[in-house]
């Protein structure tokens, strides 16, 4: 079992930036992959980012405005979001995978994310 707590969301302006940050906790070993996904309004779920062993990987909607970063002493993962855009708006969900390949095995419980011009 593994929890995800998701911290950082809020409100912020068009062109601002926003960090999140996700705890881990439980038995996070089994999972080489954490990341991000979210769920903008009327639309399904995405994957944004993810990492792994050093090795990330991003959305193209997110390429060059998002870093994702992990610090394994403290199973936390953090995504950076800059140039931040309306279309941004959404709920992002903390994740843990096996692998690449492997679908998503625990979501955090989403954080809100809010960007208004």
């Amino acid at each position: 079992q593994v929890q995800l707590v998701e911290t950082g969301g809020g409100l912020v302006q068009v062109g601002g930036s926003l960090r999140l940050s996700c705890a881990a906790s439980g038995n996070i070993f089994s999972f080489n992959v954490m990341g991000w996904s979210r769920q903008l309004p009327g639309k399904q779920r995405e994957l944004v980012a993810g990492i792994s062993n050093g090795v990330t990987n991003y959305a193209d909607s997110v390429k060059g405005r998002f870093t994702i970063s992990r610090d394994n002493a403290k199973n936390t993962v953090y995504l950076q979001m800059n140039s931040l855009k309306p279309e941004d708006t959404g709920v992002y969900y903390c994740n843990v995978r096996e692998n690449w390949s492997a679908s998503v095995r625990y979501w955090g419980r989403g954080t809100l994310v809010t960007v208004f011009s």
